[in-house]
């Protein structure tokens, strides 16, 4: 009534009220009257406000990319971006003009422009695995850049949601990482294949040189064997030989001892002998009896013999 109006608003939204051009008051969730016909009402938005954004970039081997992501903001200066940007509202709080929807445009423009610095300067396959990278540099961009802070707002974070390329660079990166894992896994199937022929061979290494060892244990017991063997010979060939010549002494000392006894007997006459041994046999008596006369049948002119005594001679007992 009369053009006094009532103007009630939240916390988070910082109010500038002018009139007759003037700065009347200001401040966050503010209620008041006040004249509308010469007053002039400004509503900042304080609190956080999520800006999603899509854009094409090209790397530095030209090829096209897509980044997809979301910048989150919020105004700390009402007056700083009311200075830029219109955001007076009418009777209803409607805004009188489009601003307040260009200030997402600006900050998105000012994140593509930050993106558009870290793509051209990296290959394709650089930047699809450099998300952290690029959201490092996005950020510390804009906040360091003149254009932000002209317009009064704090960038309070940005996340990249997805990096991709075009549907065929995808389909030839995609056959390009197969193909590399491909060659990986048979490189895996050709170091597991040599890994098993190398541990094959030093196994049958071990096995020949196992067989070596026990070969040599063989040898070296067969040596002993040999070794006991010989010097058992040898101590039976040195017994055969001390037998021998203890036998031989032996023999020798018996030689000796029948020397020593017949040696009186040598100059004896055996006819003495034979008559001390055996005088009492008359075979023998009459046997040297004809050898005495054999010995002397040059002497003898005529012998008779009678037939009695060749029967008792040729008799026997």
């Amino acid at each position: 009534m009369f053009g006094i109006r009532y103007l009630k608003v939240a916390p988070t939204t910082y109010v500038l009220h002018y009139k007759a051009g003037r700065l009347k008051q200001e401040g966050p969730g503010l209620s008041f009257f006040y004249f509308g016909p010469t007053s002039e009402i400004v509503l900042v938005p304080m609190e956080s406000t999520d800006v999603p954004f899509l854009f094409s970039e090209v790397t530095s081997d030209f090829q096209d990319v897509t980044i997809q992501g979301q910048l989150t903001y919020r105004i700390v200066s009402a007056k700083r971006v009311a200075e830029v940007l219109n955001f007076s509202v009418d009777e209803r709080s409607r805004y009188r003009s489009e601003d307040p929807q260009r200030l997402a445009e600006r900050l998105s423009q000012a994140a593509q422009i930050a993106a558009r610095s870290f793509t051209q300067q990296r290959p394709l396959k650089e930047v699809l695995v450099s998300s952290d990278a690029l959201v490092a540099e996005m950020t510390t961009s804009l906040k360091a850049s003149p254009a932000v802070s002209m317009l009064g707002v704090e960038v309070l974070g940005l996340s990249v949601l997805a990096i991709k390329p075009t549907p065929e660079m995808a389909k030839a990166l995609q056959a390009d990482a197969r193909e590399q894992l491909l060659k990986q896994a048979d490189e895996a199937i050709y170091a597991r294949r040599n890994s098993a022929v190398d541990m094959e061979r030093t196994i049958k290494e071990n096995e020949l040189k196992t067989e070596i060892a026990v070969e040599e244990k063989k040898r070296q017991v067969r040596e002993t064997q040999m070794a006991a063997e010989i010097a058992v010979e040898e101590q039976r060939a040195r017994l055969v030989d001390e037998r021998v010549e203890n036998e031989r002494k032996e023999a020798d000392a018996r030689a000796h001892a029948l020397a020593v006894t017949l040696e009186p007997l040598k100059q004896i006459d055996w006819k003495i002998l034979m008559a001390a041994g055996g005088g009492t046999d008359p075979k023998l008596n009459i046997a040297l009896a004809f050898r005495e006369l054999a010995e002397n049948a040059q002497k003898i002119g005529e012998l008779n013999v009678s037939p009695d005594l060749l029967a008792n001679l040729i008799k026997t007992k």
